[in-house]
């Protein structure tokens, strides 16, 4: 199974679709749309009460492992495309999934790269945020090296997936 991470901007819903179509028998599970199945009383991961976020995000996690679980039980390999901010949520994420091969893919363009891609996004599509150079600086020092890295910045989708599946080995369909 792979799990794709990056900031805001990264490419990863892009490049997390393309790579489940890519796999001979995929799902693609976005923690977005995972998180956006709550309707009402829904906290963003940064929102107030912040307690009430960490919950929320737990239950995205939990909710992304059981996907991922019953996925693999009927024989699909999972593409997971989540913003993971720091070693403690890959941990809290990475323990919700069955045992087995992860491969952690974490597209990391740069602040600057992702900033203006969000910013060239349709107004409906941009997303709200402003620590890129934190979560820059998050992701790089907590991951502590795990994972595939990939400077996606100069890359198109179907070159980011190739950087992908040479590094990983991965069997195309």
């Amino acid at each position: 199974m792979f799990l794709v991470t990056g900031m805001p901007g990264a490419g990863k819903s892009t490049v997390s679709r393309k790579l489940a179509a890519a796999l001979p028998r995929a799902a693609l599970v976005a923690a977005d749309d995972v998180a956006g199945m709550i309707m009402s009383g829904g906290v963003w991961p940064l929102g107030e009460p912040v307690a009430e976020a960490d919950r929320q995000v737990d239950l995205c996690y939990r909710n992304i492992g059981s996907l991922v679980r019953n996925f693999a039980g009927a024989g699909f390999q999972s593409v997971v495309d989540c913003v993971v901010p720091d070693a403690a949520h890959l941990d809290r994420l990475l323990d919700e999934f069955p045992e087995g091969v992860t491969e952690l893919v974490v597209l990391a363009p740069g602040a600057a790269c992702c900033r203006d891609r969000d910013r060239g996004r349709v107004a409906s599509e941009r997303f709200a945020f402003d620590g890129y150079d934190e979560l820059d600086a998050s992701m790089r020092s907590g991951f502590g090296g795990r994972g595939h890295w990939i400077d996606s910045a100069d890359l198109d989708v179907d070159q980011t997936l190739r950087v992908i599946l040479d590094s990983t080995r991965q069997a195309v369909r």
